[in-house]
């Protein structure tokens, strides 16, 4: 469970373990997740029940396990924040977003969008920031975890800003579910009943993290860029529609989008110019729009 430490104004946790059962397609490999530590690093190892043995760290920001399933090699997948964002080493503007009291949408999304501007400027990642946050019974809100894209630096396609932050989040909580609703998830969950977590992000999720963000438990989502604006600089954003959102809404989430968004979008625009579209829209989608 969490632990507080007053002498550094942040949270410090002790190591939790969430191991789940998911579907392998791979010969008789057991996929267990585990967080490590802190809310900045998520592990997934994939390993054989008879056999694991681990090789050197590549380099790679992975950790190579060879497994006994046909000689199989297979990684131990690490999901780690950039330095200047890391709660034991944050820097450049960020070291107390953990201590702070947030009073309004605007100035969390105004982390969101710095931390988008930030990892562009120092190379860690694509221009995506994303944060979770508590509301409190006084009506502010209080840092839960921050993601920003990793795809490239990490060799991982999931790693939006926004599943960073989810996963890193249900870590930190030791649950599967952000959500406070009564029954949810039964004695599993963790979170305890009548919290509300709240997903700000610095551009409208792509299809998979509005998937995700269904999924979590998060009580709220505010958005500030749109899907227009990602596109334009040809990103593809996948099959979302307005449908998307009254999906969400009607399944109890309150969606607020358009926050900020003249200056999410110039951190895109720039990324754009100097940064790498790994996965474009394909021809035929328009990457025009409002």
């Amino acid at each position: 469970m969490p632990s507080s430490s007053a002498s550094s104004g942040y949270y410090h946790w002790t190591t939790v373990a969430i191991i789940a059962s998911l579907a392998a397609a791979t010969g008789g490999v057991v996929v267990i997740a585990s967080a490590i530590a802190s809310r900045r690093r998520l592990r997934l190892r994939r390993r054989d029940d008879e056999h694991d043995d681990d090789d050197d760290d590549d380099g790679d920001g992975t950790r190579n396990d060879r497994v006994g399933v046909g000689g199989t090699t297979t990684k131990v997948v690490e999901i780690t924040l950039p330095e200047w964002a890391d709660e034991t080493s944050a820097h450049d503007g960020f070291s107390d977003m953990y201590a702070r009291r947030y009073e309004s949408d605007e100035e969390m999304m105004s982390l969101a969008i710095r931390i988008s501007e930030h990892n562009v400027t120092m190379g860690t990642g694509g221009p995506f920031g994303a944060c979770i946050f508590e509301r409190k019974d006084g009506g502010h809100c209080e840092l839960i975890s921050v993601g920003m894209n990793r795809v490239v630096p990490l060799r991982n396609s999931t790693l939006h800003g926004e599943m960073v932050a989810i996963q890193l989040a249900q870590a930190r909580l030791n649950t599967f579910t952000l959500s406070g609703v009564d029954g949810i998830g039964g004695d599993d969950n963790n979170v305890g009943v009548g919290r509300k977590f709240e997903l700000f992000t610095s551009c409208e999720p792509c299809a998979m993290c509005l998937g995700g963000t269904l999924w979590s438990g998060v009580s709220r989502l505010v958005c500030a860029a749109t899907k227009h604006d990602a596109q334009s600089i040809g990103f593809d954003e996948g099959p979302v529609s307005e449908g998307s959102y009254e999906h969400l809404e009607n399944a109890g989430v309150e969606v607020r989008r358009n926050v900020m968004r003249d200056e999410a979008a110039g951190v895109l625009r720039r990324y754009g110019e100097i940064g790498l579209i790994y996965n474009r829209c394909p021809s035929g989608v328009s990457a025009s729009g409002g």
